[in-house]
C-alpha cells in the first residue's frame, strides 16, 4: 500500500534515528551522508521504484537500485528494513560479528536489497551499466538507478562509464550524484575540485538534471519523476541532487566531520530531541 507525504516525511525522521542509532551502538559507521541522503531513499523505495517483496537477486521485470558509495549503509539497510526488505529489529546487529548488516553492503550472507557489494569506491555505474543493458537484451522495460558521492567522482572508473554510457545510448538508467560538496578529508574543493560537474557530465553526453533542494522531500520525488519521463530517449539520465551532509541535526550539517564519526550519548540525546516522533519506535 503506498504511503502520503506525511508518512513518508514521518518515515524520514525514523530512518534519521535508525540511523543515528546505529551508528551510535557500535561507535562506528558514517552518519553525516546517511542523513543526507534520508530523502533520497524514502522517495526512490516510497514513490518511485517497481521492486517486488520477496526480494530475489535477478530482479526480472522490477527496477533495480546499486548504492555505489556503500558507506553510507546505514540510511540503506535503515530504508530496506523499514519498507519489508528484512525485520527491523536486525538494524541492531549494524556493524557486529556474524551480522548481515556489514559497514559497507555485502552480498555473501543474502541479505535482501543488496545485488553488489559496495563501498570500494568508482566501481558502482559499470555494475549497473551491465545491469541496464542485460535489461535491455531481456527484453526487460524496468529501469536501474544508481547513487554515488561527489567525492567519490574523482575516481577515475566513473568516467570511462560515463563515457561508456553514452556511447552505447544506455538510456534506461538514472544515477543520482549526492551532491553535498563534503567528503572524508574536507571540502571536495579542498581536496580535489569537481570543477563545473554539470557542464562535464553533459559533454560526456549524459542528460543532466539538477535539483538544489535534496533534503526536501516532494522535490526529490519530483525530480525522480522527471528523470524517469527522460529515459528511452537514446541518453543516460543523471540527476545532481544537492543536499546538506547532517541534514536533520543541527550540530552535524554540512560538517564534513561527520563523514564517519559517530554520536556519543549527550550528542544522541540532543539528536533524538530534534528528531522527535509522536510515537518514536525503536528497533
Amino acid at each position: 500500500m503506498s504511503k502520503s507525504i506525511e508518512e513518508l516525511k514521518s518515515l524520514s525522521t525514523q530512518i534519521r534515528r535508525d540511523i543515528l542509532r546505529m551508528v551510535h551502538d557500535v561507535n562506528s559507521g558514517h552518519p553525516g551522508g546517511s542523513l543526507g541522503c534520508t530523502e533520497y531513499f524514502v522517495a526512490l523505495y516510497g514513490e518511485i521504484l517497481n521492486y517486488k517483496l520477496p526480494f530475489t537477486m535477478e530482479g526480472k521485470n522490477e527496477d533495480l537500485f546499486f548504492l555505489s558509495n556503500g558507506h553510507i549503509s546505514p540510511v540503506f539497510y535503515s530504508t530496506l528494513a523499514r519498507f519489508g526488505f528484512f525485520p527491523v529489529a536486525e538494524l541492531a546487529t549494524f556493524r557486529k560479528l556474524n551480522s548481515r548488516l556489514q559497514g559497507h553492503p555485502t552480498t555473501h550472507e543474502g541479505l535482501p536489497g543488496i545485488r553488489v557489494a559496495s563501498g570500494s569506491l568508482g566501481q558502482g555505474l559499470s555494475v549497473a551499466l551491465g545491469a541496464a543493458q542485460g535489461k535491455k537484451l531481456d527484453g526487460d522495460n524496468s529501469l536501474v538507478y544508481t547513487l554515488h558521492g561527489d567525492g567519490e567522482l574523482q575516481e577515475g572508473q566513473n568516467w570511462e562509464a560515463f563515457m561508456y554510457a553514452s556511447a552505447k545510448k544506455v538510456d534506461n538508467i538514472i544515477s543520482t550524484i549526492d551532491y553535498n560538496g563534503r567528503q572524508i578529508d574536507g571540502d571536495t574543493d579542498d581536496v580535489l575540485s569537481l570543477g563545473d560537474l554539470h557542464a562535464k557530465l553533459e559533454a560526456f553526453g549524459w542528460l543532466v538534471l539538477e535539483e538544489k533542494k535534496g533534503n526536501d522531500l516532494e522535490s526529490v520525488i519530483a525530480i525522480l519523476n522527471k528523470a524517469k519521463s527522460e529515459t528511452g530517449k537514446g541518453k543516460p539520465v543523471v540527476i545532481l541532487l544537492h543536499t546538506e551532509m547532517g541534514s536533520g541535526v543541527d550540530f552535524m550539517v554540512g560538517s564534513h566531520a561527520w563523514h564517519g564519526k559517530a554520536p556519543n550519548d549527550d550528542q544522541l540525546a540532543t539528536a533524538f530531541k530534534q528528531l522527535y516522533l509522536e510515537a518514536p519506535a525503536d528497533y
